[in-house]
Order: structure tokens, then sequence, then C-alpha cells
């Protein structure tokens, strides 16, 4: 089995090579990166492959017999036709399967929801591709929180408009454990897998942060209006209506769906209490 895996110069990419390796070994991975030379230190072959050139992604995939495609990071409108791209690539190449890292978050009335239409479109043409396919819905990344802390700490409080909605977190080792089976396991053929943990709420991630990280912290909700214009302020208009999005969606119960990850992985999703006690050692 031969095993392409796109985007893997990017953070979960490279997470997924890792794992995907520990399954079937270093020969039959193969890192597709647009700028190659930031996945060397990944130890597989590495070939050039852009989302908005087709050939160049049939090219990578010669030999290959499934596919990671690791969602894009464009803008909506463009990410579906570059999506497109590297499921036809795929055909073309004479692959058999594709896995497709998906997100869930709100598909209606929020600013993120363009981008998760986008993917549901990508699911779509994933499955309609004659291939075998499966799948994974990546919950919401808890690691940027984490990289917050600093700024957590100073202002002695978690800040948004989440107010007590749960959200299904999840971490990219998590998720790249999950995938790594996925990729090589034909029992996953056909399914779609919501991928995220404990679904906690702000206030239980304010406690555990502050407990791991040695700080008295709290969680204050805002209103989304209020909220949109303060990451407006600090990140721009289009990242900051996205984030801003993103937390309304946490707000209206876009991100508290039922788990597969144990379906997908095998084992249970890693807790929050673990995660957050190995920080703290």
């Amino acid at each position: 089995m031969k095993i392409a895996i796109t985007a893997a110069s990017g953070q979960l990419g490279a997470e997924i090579v890792k794992a995907t390796i520990q399954l079937v070994g270093a020969d039959n991975v193969v890192a597709v990166a647009r700028t190659p030379e930031k996945a060397k230190a990944l130890g597989v072959e590495v070939r050039p492959g852009s989302y908005d050139d087709r050939d160049a992604m049939a090219r990578a995939f010669a030999g290959v017999d499934t596919v990671l495609l690791v969602s894009g990071m464009d803008a909506p409108d463009k990410r579906i036709a570059q999506h497109r791209n590297v499921i036809e690539a795929a055909k073309a190449a004479g692959v058999r399967k594709l896995v497709y890292t998906s997100v869930q978050g709100p598909e209606v009335d929020s600013a993120f929801s363009p981008i998760v239409q986008s993917n549901r479109q990508t699911e779509e043409d994933v499955k309609a591709s004659g291939l075998d396919w499966v799948i994974g819905r990546n919950g919401i990344y808890i690691e940027p929180d984490v990289e917050y802390i600093a700024k957590y700490q100073a202002a002695g409080e978690i800040a948004n408009c989440a107010g007590d909605g749960l959200c299904g977190y999840t971490t990219r080792a998590e998720l790249a454990y999950a995938y790594a089976r996925m990729l090589t396991e034909p029992t996953h053929n056909g399914q779609t897998y919501n991928l995220h943990g404990e679904a906690i709420t702000q206030f239980a991630l304010a406690q555990y942060l502050g407990e791991a990280f040695g700080s008295s912290l709290r969680y204050r909700a805002m209103e989304v209006a209020a909220y949109r214009a303060d990451r407006v302020a600090e990140l721009g208009e289009f990242i900051g209506n996205v984030i801003a999005g993103i937390y309304q969606g946490i707000r209206s119960g876009a991100y508290n769906a039922p788990s597969d990850f144990a379906q997908a992985a095998g084992r249970e999703h890693q807790s929050w209490g673990d995660y957050f006690h190995a920080l703290k050692s």
C-alpha cells in the first residue's frame, strides 16, 4: 500500500504523515507539498504538488493507492475547484481510495458557514468520485488556546461569544491517529466520522488551562457583535469574522455533535484531564 498525504508541510498533514509511518513504514508514505523543502524533515519521499495544478498533483500520485486530501486554506469559492483538481488528479493517476479532512461547524447564519459549505461540497465531490472514500469532520483544535495562554494570563480571562455552548475540541495528534487508521483500514470505507473528544464549555476550558499553567482564569461571555468587532480590530476583516463565526457556532451548538472518534480510531479520544495534566507535567 502506497499512501500520499497532501499539504504535508502543514501542521495537520505532518502529524498524519508521522502517524501513518507507524502503521505502514516510511517507504510506503509519500508527502505531497507545494514547497517540498518544508516537508523534507518528515523522513519520507516528498513530491511537489499544488492544489491549483491538476497535472502536477497527478504526477505526485503516480503509483499511489490511497490519497489523503487535507482541506485547503484558500477562500471558500476557490477551494472547491482546488479540491476538485486533487480528486481528478487522483482518478487520473489510478488511485483507489480518497480520505478527506472536512470540518464540523455552522452551515448557515455564521461568517464561518461559507467555509463549512465549501467543505460539504467537497464531501459530495469525494463521494461522487467513483473511488472508495472516507470523510472525517474535524472538531476545533484546542492547541490555539494553549498557544494563546500568555494573553489569557495577562487578561486573567478568556472572553468570547461562545457563552455556555459545548464544543467538541480535538488535537492534531489525536486526529492524526484516527486518520492513519482511516487511510489503512478498509472497514472505514463509505463512512463519515465526527472527530473530536468530550465536548466542554469555555468555563471548563478556562479551568483546565488555569490549572495546567498555574493561573487563575475566568470565562467572560460576550455578545456576538462585540466579539466580532474585537476580533476584526485585532486580526482584520476576513480572519476576525471567521473566528467570530466559529465561536458563534459554539454558542448555537454546531460543535456539540456526537463523536465517532472511537469508531474511526479504534480507541477513545484522549481525555481533557489527561491532555492538560501532560501539559502541566
